[in-house]
């Protein structure tokens, strides 16, 4: 637009200098000549400053025409060429386009990726019939450059009207009705729930391929105050339960840490007496190797109170002397034995014999 603009002005300038010429010539008087008795005429202006206001005039127009003969469409655009109010099928490329001047124009239309915002709350139910409202909505598109004349010959207004409110907000609508309210609040499942919905809506009314969604950007969703009130105490429940879970994760792995002590201090004491077990036993082991029956009487003798033993079992170096009962036993035993010893013997008397 900017080289039309030039080119025109450019254009403009010629024609203005061409007439200014022109009428200053036509203003300026003839000069007239006195030589002798004759006159002279001088006429102002030849055949070369005629030539040159011509060729002004015909550069100036032709320059003018030739602004308007030409467009230049810009990276991200296409062009839609329209002859006499008709709409060729045709998309024309960004760059330098022709088109004849007065008869036919070349319209542009965006194909970068626009944003289209609505502001007014959409208001709809979840899966559970729950009531919640959406606002802050903002829709990425972009058109495909194949279909600008299309949309430019079919949809009235395609700049403003083409992604339009209503068939966002039923998108929404019946996005939030096969969500539960905990995905009707969490952006990652909602949005490109909605996005589907939004272009499935727009391939029904255009056709596909003609309109992308790029992204969907939901900034809030809101529950009625009853709803939130339950939200908030399930939240709470939700809290409490994790602090349970936590404290109990606590106690238990204090009581394994404390049964884990006790069995390390058990198994250290059961270590301890098997080794003071074994120790002794090895002890006796060596003591039951060491000991022969000369050792075994040495010991009787160093604890021999001085008493004869009543029983000896065995005969020669092998002999061992059991006492049976206790000392009073004993002696009482050998008092009378003694007394027994001692009694007089007294002959039994003859008795008498018959003749």
């Amino acid at each position: 637009m900017l080289l039309n603009t030039i080119i025109a002005g450019a254009g403009v300038l010629l024609l203005i200098a061409a007439v200014v010429i022109g009428v200053t010539i036509g203003n300026t008087k003839n000069k007239v000549k006195k030589q002798g008795d004759g006159e002279t005429i001088v006429e102002v202006g030849g055949k070369g400053m005629k030539t040159l206001i011509v060729t002004l005039g015909i550069v100036g127009v032709l320059a003018i025409v030739f602004s308007t003969s030409f467009t230049i469409i810009p990276t991200g655009y296409t062009g839609v060429r329209v002859t006499f109010g008709q709409v060729e099928q045709n998309t024309l490329p960004h760059g330098f386009n022709f088109h004849l001047p007065v008869i036919q124009q070349i319209v542009t239309v965006n194909n970068k990726q626009q944003d289209i915002r609505f502001e007014s709350p959409i208001t709809s139910e979840t899966s559970e019939r729950n009531e919640v409202t959406f606002q802050g909505i903002t829709v990425t598109y972009q058109i495909n450059p194949d279909m600008s004349a299309w949309i430019y010959a079919n949809v009235t207004n395609y700049e403003e009207g083409l992604v339009n409110e209503s068939l966002v907000a039923s998108a929404i609508k019946t996005t939030s009705k096969t969500l539960s309210p905990v995905d009707c609040t969490n952006r990652s499942i909602l949005e490109p729930n909605a996005k589907a919905n939004i272009q499935k809506s727009l391939d029904e009314k255009y056709g596909e391929q003609v309109v992308y969604v790029n992204k969907v950007v939901i900034s809030d969703a809101k529950f009625d105050q009853e709803y939130d009130e339950k939200i908030a105490k399930k939240q709470q429940a939700q809290i409490d339960y994790e602090t349970q879970q936590i404290e109990n994760r606590k106690n238990i792995e204090k009581a394994s840490a404390d049964a884990e002590v006790r069995k390390t201090q058990a198994q250290a004491e059961a270590d301890a007496k098997r080794i003071e077990a074994q120790g002794e036993a090895d002890a006796n082991r060596t003591l039951s190797e060491s000991i022969d029956q000369n050792v075994l009487s040495n010991r009787y003798y160093d604890t021999w109170n001085g008493q004869l033993p009543s029983t000896i079992v065995g005969e020669g170096s092998a002999q061992v002397m059991i006492p049976i009962g206790n000392n009073a036993v004993n002696e009482k035993t050998t008092e009378k034995s003694t007394t027994a010893t001692e009694a007089p013997t007294e002959a039994p008397t003859e008795a008498p014999t018959e003749e």
